[in-house]
């Protein structure tokens, strides 16, 4: 079986740790050539001009950081993170990387990455996890790469064995998360179920009005069409405002 050849591109601000590291990717043969930019906007060009399927991405820089990037490209080829955050905060982000690496990057903690790479493996989801309101998770929405921040989420709806989110920035799209997982996962000071098939964001919520049959119309901040929601769930959501 062949091995696939990588077109890797090194996203970091910092001249000297791009350099070690193009040092170190050097050495292997899957590489098969590496290009760099410093910045979120010099990334973009190279994305454009050398269509890269792997990237080392830097998360944390000056201006426009790695997250920003993410959620500007229409990109489907491999990420590694490379980071100064600890193992917790990395914990929030989700199973479309293959891999982290810490800061300063070792030549033997990169072998482990480049063997992830070569075996296709996915690092496991810590979904025991629970989600702050300004976390970030690094999801797969529709067909785009995002990282998209909890308190962005303005509902949830079920949608089969997936998952409809609707954002804040007018993005939606499917994910491969279920409702239970989103309701045990998510912070209950800030997200409620309405119906068996939808959770909100309270933060969003402009007002809810009495319908027919002892039904409500929920109405939420950037979307026009309402939500029903029974009594029960009315009740349920009066008293998450106390």
């Amino acid at each position: 079986m062949n091995k696939t050849e990588y077109i890797a591109l090194v996203v970091d601000d910092e001249r000297l740790a791009r350099k070690e590291l193009i040092g170190m990717l050097s050495e292997y043969s899957c590489i098969k050539s590496i290009h760099e930019a410093d910045d979120v906007s010099s990334a973009k060009k190279m994305l454009e001009q050398i269509k890269p399927n792997l990237i080392f991405l830097d998360i944390q820089m000056p201006g426009e950081t790695g997250f920003d990037l993410i959620n500007q490209i229409d990109y489907s080829g491999k990420i590694i993170f490379v980071t100064a955050f600890d193992e917790y905060a990395i914990r929030a982000f989700e199973v479309n990387a293959i891999d982290y690496l810490l800061k300063p990057v070792t030549p033997e903690r990169l072998l482990k990455s480049i063997d992830k790479l070569e075996k296709e493996t996915i690092r496991p989801v810590d979904t025991d996890y629970n989600l702050k309101y300004d976390d970030r998770l690094f999801l797969t929405l529709g067909t785009q790469l995002l990282f998209v921040k909890i308190g962005s989420i303005i509902s949830i709806e079920s949608e089969g064995d997936y998952t409809k989110l609707i954002l804040n920035n007018g993005k939606r799209g499917l994910v491969s998360k279920s409702m239970k997982e989103w309701e045990q996962r998510l912070p209950e000071n800030y997200f409620c179920r309405i119906h068996r098939a939808t959770i909100v964001n309270l933060e969003f919520i402009k007002n809810i009005e009495k319908w027919f049959n002892y039904s409500y119309r929920l109405h939420l901040k950037d979307i026009e069409e309402p939500y029903i929601i029974s009594r029960r769930y009315a009740k349920l959501l009066k008293e998450k405002f106390g």
